[in-house]
């Protein structure tokens, strides 16, 4: 049998160690599906929607940090990927998505399911080539491969349907050690690093704001930090990496963060920033006395975000071990003790909310979210939909042992948690997996709940059911608005995932949330837990403008003038009474 154009493209991707990849099959990726079948060494993860296949494989190359794979038919196919493939490639995520197109002739005649992925995927890929004939395809695919992985973001290859089938041309194959990822650090010159070391020596009360680019760096973050007796803030996804044995963790900041972490990054000196591009410009600290140093392997970072007195390009990592010998211990505790008082203090009122009584309904969504991290696995895998699942995630997942956090992070997808508890899932099948979702993320790209059952998937799905898109209705509130359209008129979810084969756990009551989380952890296979919780619950940021609380103020105002007199005393009952 002729060895084909998807064939070789199959096997650049088998020797640069793709196991699986996700998408949802159709004829113009017939050649390609038809070549795994025959190999056996890839794995095809038959999904019911494109975007939750780029989901999946974003997940998985972010918990890996290897290269994953998504693919998608022509046309509308592969158009669904676009969602998932920014959330790709804003993560810096190293995927690759495989863009099937309609017969190479028929290309500019307007055919049936004509586009030009080539020109749509731009902006969301670091590379991004139509494949024309069989000569391309060898080097296509290898720079496309060492395009995702080098630079960490997405690739797209655009193959016809008809030229992935013709024979391929001779070519001699690439090494696996010249496709997959290098671990290569980004070195600053030394004159910056004593640069460095002289603003945080002089410096006076220093704070660190952690983000994702802390990977591998935790240890050194935590000497880093006992050196200068400095507080450990994190940005949202210098979470999984920051917090886990760290005396110095001090909480998130941002609008889903804590008033611990906001007021030790604006009462400090110096504040130093390290992988991070945290966007919120209002959390930063404004008086012109404080100075910033910010360390990014990415230069464009620099700067962008808040004024910044050094920026110094380089890893975490690289960067901190040659600073480290520069530094000289401080003695004076005051800053850090102070912070540490505060976070104790945030984290006992956090705590306090994650706590029910039983018969007093509705359920708080903080009981749901605080019992599954009690209960959950030193080494579970969390993931997360935008809105309230993020902020219960944030707030209530706590980073211990080998735990890691995944959501659309940078993108703010709704829908992402369960397509990602996918990737996660098989990546790792010997650990457990939550998703916590929305339910409107989770009706959103709910197909992909009943191919749990097809894919062997033990996943535990918790749905915050509140019947409403409740971030967005608190930030309509905030905004001195009445909500409109954030209302949503929900089956039993328990009952819909036993329809599909599920086990399915509705609860309904505070006093049944422990025993839920309980049974849905012991149990084999995929569990549903339906959540029905308060939604009247309020996220206070840490901290409350003048026009927050006008606008808040407002809105109260509004409804009871509309007759919605419930709604404003049940935002009463839930958030006052404690």
């Amino acid at each position: 049998m002729k060895r084909t154009v998807a064939d070789q493209f199959v096997e650049v991707l088998a020797l640069a160690g793709v196991k699986r990849i996700y998408g949802v099959v159709g004829d113009s990726l017939n050649a390609l599906t038809d070549s795994l079948r025959r190999r056996g060494d890839i794995e095809w993860v038959p999904m019911r929607n494109e975007e939750a296949a780029a989901f999946a494989a974003g997940a998985e190359a972010h918990l890996t940090g290897q290269l994953a794979v998504c693919a998608g038919s022509c046309g509308p196919g592969n158009l669904h990927l676009i969602n998932g493939l920014y959330d790709c490639h804003r993560s810096r995520a190293p995927v690759l998505a495989i863009a099937a197109q309609i017969p190479s002739v028929e290309l500019g005649t307007g055919y049936f399911q004509e586009t030009h992925p080539e020109s749509l995927f731009k902006e969301c890929s670091h590379y991004c080539e139509l494949v024309s004939g069989p000569n391309q395809m060898q080097r296509t695919a290898e720079i496309a491969v060492r395009s995702a992985v080098g630079k960490g973001g997405v690739a797209v290859v655009v193959l016809p349907g008809d030229i992935a089938m013709l024979k391929a041309e001779d070519a001699r194959a690439p090494t696996p050690e010249s496709l997959r990822a290098s671990s290569s650090q980004l070195m600053p010159s030394a004159a910056q690093v004593e640069q460095m070391a002289a603003l945080l020596n002089r410096g006076g009360r220093v704070t660190l704001l952690c983000g994702a680019g802390c990977e591998g760096a935790g240890a050194q973050v935590v000497e880093l930090a006992k050196r200068l007796q400095a507080p450990v803030v994190s940005a949202l996804r210098g979470k999984e990496f920051v917090e886990k044995d760290n005396p110095h963790f001090v909480g998130l900041t941002g609008l889903i963060g804590y008033a611990s972490g906001y007021w030790a990054m604006i009462d400090c000196d110096v504040l130093l920033m390290l992988g991070t591009d945290f966007p919120y410009r209002q959390f930063y600290p404004d008086s012109a006395d404080t100075r910033i140093i910010q360390v990014d392997v990415r230069a464009e970072n620099i700067g962008k975000r808040t004024r910044v007195d050094l920026g110094v390009v380089g890893s975490v990592s690289a960067t901190v071990q040659a600073l480290l010998p520069r530094i000289e211990t401080k003695r004076d505790t005051k800053h850090l003790e102070r912070a540490l008082v505060h976070y104790r203090k945030t984290r006992e009122e956090l705590d306090s909310l994650g706590q029910g009584t039983v018969g007093r309904r509705p359920i708080h969504p903080p009981q749901v979210a605080r019992a599954f991290d009690l209960q959950a696995a030193d080494d579970a895998i969390f993931t997360c939909d935008v809105g309230l699942p993020t902020v219960w995630a944030a707030r209530y997942a706590t980073m211990k042992g080998g735990r890691r956090l995944v959501g659309s992070f940078n993108h703010g997808s709704m829908a992402s948690a369960l397509a990602q508890a996918i990737g996660a899932q098989k990546a790792f099948p010997d650990r457990q997996v939550i998703a916590f979702s929305g339910d409107g993320g989770f009706t959103m790209l709910m197909g992909d709940f009943i191919g749990l059952v097809q894919l062997g998937l033990p996943i535990k799905v918790v749905v915050f059911n509140n019947s409403s898109l409740g971030f967005v209705a608190m930030e309509q509130q905030v905004g001195g608005m009445l909500d409109v359209g954030t209302s949503l008129q929900n089956p039993n979810f328990a009952a819909l995932a036993e329809a599909v084969g599920i086990k399915g756990l509705r609860v309904e009551d505070p006093g049944q949330v422990d025993e839920a989380v309980q049974l849905a952890l012991a149990t084999p296979g995929p569990v549903l837990v339906d959540a029905v919780v308060s939604k009247a619950e309020l996220v206070m940021p840490p901290r409350i403008t003048a026009a927050m609380a006008a606008g808040f103020t407002l809105f109260g105002i509004k409804a009871l003038l509309n007759g919605r007199t419930n709604e404003v005393l049940e935002l009463a009952r839930t958030n006052l009474w404690r």
